[in-house]
Parts: C-alpha cells; structure tokens; sequence
C-alpha cells in the first residue's frame, strides 16, 4: 500500500506542482512530497518483514531522511506519528490504523511551529476524524479508506474557505491533495491481486536522480579511500553515547562519515579501506541490514546480502583543517554559486527553486566541513523546515539554521560573518540582518489564474516583492522598472541585480542604468546569477 501511495502520488505530482498559489515556474509541493514518499517506499521495500510495525518504522525512516521542503517534512512528520502509534504489532485492523492515523496528525503539528488551517495538516486532521468515527462502523479496510478518502475530499475542498489565497488562486490545497493520492493509491492496491513495483522501471530501491553541483564526482576527485560502505544498524533506541563512540571509532578508519539515529535503526556511510572492521564494530552494536559496499576505485559496485541498489557514492575530499564555524547555503546558478564560496560558504547545495534538497543533503554537507558550529542558509521559505529538521538530527555538530527567505537574503547574512565572532552572536545578527533585505523577483506565469484584483494570463510577466505578486506585465524589462518603482523607496540604499541564465548582460546594465537615473542616492550592483527560471533577483537594503 506504501508502495502504491508513493506511485499514484509521483504519477500526478505534476498537478499537484500545478496547484501552487502563485501561478510560477517552480511550484513543487508535488515534486517534493513524491520524492519523499518514494524514499518512504524504498525502505518499507527492502524491509524484508511482513510485520506492520516494521514496514511503518522502515518508511518513517525513509521519509524522515529524504524528507524535501515544507510538503516533504511535514509528510514524513506524518509517516513517524503513524509508525510509533504501531509499535510492536504484527498485524492491524481499523481500530489500530484509526489510533496511528491521530497519532500521525498530532505528530505533524507539533512539528509545524504555528500551524495553519487549509493546508496538509487540516486534511490530515479531517481523515484522522474519519477514521475513528469509521473504526466505530465497520472492519473492513477498503471500505474504511474509502470512506477516509471520501471525508478527505470534503475538506480539501473547504481549504479555499480558510486559506482566503487558496481561494483568491482557484485552487485547493496542494500538499493535502498530494496527501490523498497517497491514500488512493494504497486503496487501489487493496483490490490488487499481483504485488506493486516502483514505477519508471525502478525498482523501490533505487533512488530518483539526484543532480546537486555539490556531489562530488569520483572520476574527478583523488581517492583517499576506496570503499564506500553503508548499512543500517538495527537497535533498540540507540543512545548518544552509543552512536558518540560509533562515530569516533569510525573517524579512525575512513571518512565521509554519516551516522544518522532514529528510534530503532543507526545510519552508518563510511569510506573506508576496511569495510570489515567497520562491519565488526556495528555488529557489537546490533544486527545489520541493507549492507552496501561499493569499490569507488574500480567504479562498480560489490552487493553483499543486498537486493536492490541506493543512491551513487560521493567522492570523499581530502580532510579540511579544523575551523570554529561552517557555512552551508542553498543555491541555484553558477553565478550566486561562486558569490555565496567567495563570501565564505563551506558547501553550497544546488537546489534552490526547482529542486529543494532533502535533510540527508544537508546533513551530508554538514558532514563535509571540520567544524563544531556549522551555518544552515535554506534561502528558500520551502526549504526553512528541512534545515531545521537537519539540525535536530545533527549530533557532533551544532546547527545554527538562519531562516533566509532568499538569496539576497543569505547574502547579506553571510556579510555579518567575523572569523573570530561568538557563533551565538553571529548568528543573532544574521537573522538581524536578513530583516533588513526586501527582495523582488521577475519570472513568469505557468498557468491563468487570479491573485486578488490581478488577472494573470499564462506567458505574462510576474513582478514580486517579498513573495507577494506586484506587478503583472507583458514585457520583462517595463515589468521589472515598474517593480522597482513600487520596491524602492527613500530609505534604499543598494540595489543589487542579480540576472538569471535566460537574461542578456546587456538587459542587466540597462537596469542598473535606469535605477541610477530613477534613484540616485542608491549604490547599484549588477552581477551574473545565473539561476534559472528567474529573470532577475534584485535585493534592495
């Protein structure tokens, strides 16, 4: 049923991308509530039990380290409640699934600081209520999930009326139509007579592409060592001093070290030219499952006791110095990418608007860099959830997540970094700092729709500032003066032009020329972003 849920969902993400608010190009609730609910799918494949218990724990897993964007963790926030509310059972009828099905919305909430009615966590809630007044009428599974799937729809259709930019858009909410084709696909599985495979010819283990600049490559990168091994470590509530002594020990045989805990199960990738001796030590610890050992100097993979294949190696780096602080940001285009290295950034994950990373990216990144206090900046509002998601996972290193909204944002963050400041005072004045930044964006429409007194055709050009639709034009440069008319104001003092990978140099000073004549007490700044989907980025302090 996880299996099917994660198929129907990725087969319709593209409408669920559609529903986005905001009518533009990089509307992705779909994309990231599918590719977190196949990693779910992945681990409840290779499992290996027929045990509800463990396929629940084995998904929450899943879904807890390939969690991406707000959709994704609140998704897998929902997938955890449900597994710890069937612990220890083998089997489960409608009166067990109706208690797992409260307990995942409790646990969704309380992961969501303030909560807002119309979204995921509303339908969550309204099939949960379904559920126990069903569990009161009937034992039949299908005919419970219909009726859940039923009630579902009722709310998802109300979402409008308590969202009014639900309404004002003409759609319902998105990430709580995803949640219902996950439940429809696992409805439709019940009447299924053959078992479900992933679909696109994968099988569930193999993991979607995953294409971030960051990932090194082992072709281009020398190796210090040359096995790359992972394995779970299946055990009860591994403690911290447990997983401490695991980590140090490990530190002594390889690098690239992850070593993830959750509940029952430790996380364990390691390159290492004694995979054996890591595997002795884990088996102290607990029994192993999904080992993978992979020959990165011979470019081919060795399966031991594994079925299916995870995700490619990254080439280890060659161990970096000891430093107080580390920066990690989140990007898209060459251009922002090399500004955010020279301003200091450790590892900067190309993901940005189209792609959001998952929480295992950002902790792989965070495990990159020899430092006790590390910089998270999302630069994204969407991907906010998941760094903070990542800092309550990491556990050597303190995570100090910088609620950046935008690039511009993480930019100006990142230029109140002092080599010798007080990590806890640096990061009280980054968050000072993203205060002061307004951000206007040019893109365009990927569908017609209306934003309160705007009506907006698909093609036209989209003026925002701070994520509230301004303008609406029909051509990008006019679009973007008129944006700055209404962006800039007496108290702006620089303006930076940041040009995406679709605009001309030429368009860009052009720009810079009219703000200069239009403003002149600002200080103009034009550089190549290189982003995509976004004609300009400009960041006005």
């Amino acid at each position: 049923m996880i299996i099917a849920g994660a198929n129907e969902l990725a087969s319709n993400k593209q409408l669920v991308d559609a529903m986005n608010v905001f009518p533009v190009p990089d509307g992705d609730t779909g994309t990231n509530m599918s590719l977190t609910v196949m990693a779910a799918a992945r681990e409840a494949e290779k499992n290996g039990s027929l045990q509800v218990a463990d396929i629940a724990k084995a998904a929450s897993g899943g879904a807890l380290r390939g969690a991406r964007g707000n959709s994704g963790v609140i998704t897998s926030q929902i997938f955890r409640g449900f597994a710890k509310a069937l612990e220890g059972m083998e089997e489960a009828g409608v009166q067990e699934l109706a208690v797992a099905a409260e307990q995942a919305v409790k646990t969704a909430y309380k992961a969501v600081m303030k909560p807002k009615e119309g979204t995921i966590l509303t339908v969550a809630r309204g099939c949960a209520e379904a559920a126990v007044r069903l569990a009161e009428e009937t034992d039949e599974i299908e005919v419970f999930l219909k009726g859940i799937i039923e009630d579902g729809h009722k709310v998802l259709a109300q979402t409008p009326e308590m969202l009014p930019v639900l309404k004002q858009a003409g759609v319902v909410d998105a990430g709580g139509r995803g949640l219902l084709y996950i439940l429809e696909g696992a409805l439709k599985q019940l009447g299924g007579d053959l078992p479900v495979t992933l679909q696109d010819g994968q099988s569930a283990a193999v993991a979607p592409e995953t294409n971030f600049a960051s990932l090194a490559s082992v072709e281009n990168e020398s190796i210090t060592f040359g096995y790359c091994t992972e394995f779970f470590i299946n055990v009860d509530h591994p403690d911290e001093a447990v997983t401490t002594g695991l980590k140090a020990y490990l530190g002594t045989i390889g690098d690239s070290i992850v070593c993830v805990a959750d509940d029952d199960i430790i996380k364990i990738h390691v390159h290492t030219d004694h995979p054996g001796l890591a595997i002795e030590k884990a088996l102290t610890i607990g029994s192993l499952s999904g080992l993978k050992i992979d020959n990165m100097r011979e470019q081919h993979t060795n399966k031991i006791n594994f079925s299916a294949e995870a995700p490619k190696a990254e080439a280890p780096k060659a161990e970096q110095p000891k430093k107080d602080v580390g920066f990690v940001s989140i990007s898209a285009g060459e251009g922002l990418t090399k500004i955010f290295k020279n301003l200091g950034v450790d590892e900067v994950i190309e993901g940005g608007q189209t792609m959001n990373p998952s929480t295992e990216d950002i902790l792989n990144a965070v495990d990159k860099i020899n430092a006790e206090h590390i910089f998270i900046l999302p630069n994204n509002k969407n991907i906010i959830l998941a760094a903070e998601q990542a800092a309550k996972l990491s556990e050597e290193k303190k995570l100090h997540v910088i609620p950046s909204r935008s690039v511009p944002e993480g930019i100006s963050a990142m230029f109140c970094y002092e080599h010798d400041a007080d990590p806890d005072e640096m990061e009280a004045a980054m968050k000072d700092a993203i205060q002061q930044v307004d951000t206007a964006t040019v893109t365009f429409a990927v569908r017609d729709t209306s934003i309160g007194d705007k009506q907006i055709k698909e093609g036209n050009i989209l003026g925002m500032l701070n994520d509230e639709i301004e303008v609406v034009a029909e051509d990008v440069m006019e679009g973007t003066k008129e944006l700055l008319r209404n962006a800039i104001t007496e108290e702006s003092e620089v303006v930076s032009i940041y040009y995406g990978a679709d605009t001309a140099e030429e368009d860009a000073k052009e720009l810079s020329a009219f703000i200069e004549e239009e403003f002149p007490d600002c200080e103009v700044e034009v550089q190549d972003g290189g982003q995509p989907l976004y004609y300009y980025i400009i960041s006005i302090e």
